[in-house]
């Protein structure tokens, strides 16, 4: 090989060790994101929030289809610039198939062994290479499972998240007015547990799965951010109260708030000295204040009809 294989053949493997870090990090590390997920989903995140003047529910999705097909992306040239070097001659051809030797022909192999199809019209001659062709197969079933997985682990802790914001307008509006008045102090300290225990595992969600920070809800129920200053409420309300467990109910809250809190400040950059300030940041980064219905979500027990 001449200097200009060898560095071609140094990229090539340069590009998919990338594709493997970022992969691992995202996908396997326990609270990491790699950087290249970070940076595409975050992009087009933030181009979203620029056009549209508030963030789209679809940012996210396509972010994270972006990323798979930048992985994908990746893999394949990586290793087409392996095998570059060695197009033809290092290859045996079926009856009839064009020798062409150039770089498509070494995507087209790259694509065929990533896909784990392999038609066999063009195969590895000598035995370093056919186990790399193997060892590409064998990269390539690892992304396919890998994404699947991570699609269906992220979705999950959207439902959660989801979830919580719904419970919490129910909340609202079955209490009105009368707030703790309208409950048994037991049932209302059994509801407000059960409300730290799922702020806890948003808070957990949000490390393990740092994606799930940039998907913005369409529909309003769903919406977390401004859901947050209510529980925040509630938990004051709580520990201000002079029932002994509704007192531990509201500490509980206020504790999982704080643990909230200070993911949304260490992981996404929230500033603020108090978990209210964080939500209200929080709040503000995921949708536009000025439009119509943020003002009316911030109206006193204002949430608007989707």
């Amino acid at each position: 090989m001449d200097f200009a294989d060898i560095v071609g053949t140094v990229t090539g493997a340069g590009l998919i060790l990338l594709t493997v870090t970022d992969v691992f990090h995202t996908l396997l590390y326990p609270h990491g994101v790699g950087p290249l997920c970070k940076g595409i989903i975050r992009g087009l995140w933030l181009l979203s929030r620029r056009l549209r003047g508030r963030v789209s529910p679809m940012a996210a999705p396509v972010g994270m289809a972006a990323v798979i097909g930048t992985w994908a992306f990746l893999s394949i040239m990586g290793w087409a610039l392996i095998y570059l070097p060695h197009m033809p001659h290092g290859f045996i051809y079926a009856d009839g198939v064009p020798q062409a030797g150039d770089l498509s022909e070494a995507i087209y192999v790259s694509m065929v062994s990533l896909s784990t199809v392999g038609y066999g019209e063009i195969v590895p001659a000598s035995p370093w290479l056919r186990f790399v062709v193997a060892a590409e197969s064998v990269t390539g079933f690892g992304l396919l499972t890998a994404t699947v997985s991570w699609i269906l682990q992220t979705y999950p802790a959207l439902s959660r998240r989801r979830s919580l914001a719904h419970d919490l307008n129910l909340f609202r509006e079955a209490a009105g007015t009368r707030g703790f008045a309208a409950l048994d102090p037991g049932h209302a300290a059994a509801l407000l547990e059960s409300l730290a225990r799922n702020i806890s595992a948003v808070s957990i969600d949000l490390m393990a799965f740092n994606e799930s920070y940039y998907f913005n809800e369409a529909k309003h129920r769903g919406f977390l951010p401004p859901a947050l200053a209510y529980a925040h409420q509630l938990a004051t309300e709580a520990v201000d109260s002079r029932n002994t467990d509704l007192q531990f109910a509201g500490r509980m809250l206020h504790a999982a708030l704080d643990d909230l809190a200070e993911v949304l400040r260490g992981k996404f950059g929230h500033a603020g000295p108090t978990s209210s300030e964080v939500f209200e940041s929080y709040e503000a980064r995921h949708r536009h204040r000025g439009s119509p219905k943020d003002r009316a979500a911030r109206k006193p027990g204002g949430f608007p009809e989707d």
